[in-house]
């Protein structure tokens, strides 16, 4: 909570510098934003800025697009747990779950070792094998009573 209080405080610090440094150069800094941005009439009204900074607008919404896409896919891919930006490639409860090594309850916090994996796939080979006959147990009694 501290951390974003001085993220805070120093992003509008940041902006009042920006608005006085812009009010005591407003002359040079306005001419250089209108040449920049193409509204400077050039042959006509707003010619320069269709020209110039207005043809952009395009390609800032393609921008806009790749950024949205990359950020939908950290967001799909990223570990479950609150606040936590690392991928997460181990799946949990039964799959709901992508979660990353620290946050994995079966892992404790460390990287999966070998040992650790041979145990998880001896307990999911052994749920598979009681699932397994209790179907063939299942299909047995059905087909003696029918």
């Amino acid at each position: 909570m501290r951390a974003r209080l001085i993220v805070l405080l120093v992003s509008v610090f940041a902006i009042l510098v920006g608005v006085v440094a812009w009010v005591l150069n407003a002359p040079s800094v306005n001419h250089w934003l209108a040449v920049h941005t193409g509204i400077i009439d050039v042959s006509g009204p707003y010619y320069g800025f269709w020209s110039g900074f207005g043809s952009d607008l395009a390609e800032f919404s393609l921008v806009g697009a790749a950024v949205t896409g990359v950020y939908q896919l950290n967001r799909k891919y990223n570990c479950h747990q609150h606040g936590c930006w690392r991928i997460g490639i181990h799946p949990a409860a039964g799959g709901q779950f992508l979660l990353c090594s620290r946050h994995h309850p079966d892992y404790q916090g460390k990287k999966p070792t070998h040992e650790l994996i041979a145990k998880l796939h001896r307990e999911h080979i052994e749920r598979e094998e009681a699932l397994h006959d209790k179907l063939d147990e299942m299909n047995r009694r059905l087909r003696e009573k029918g």
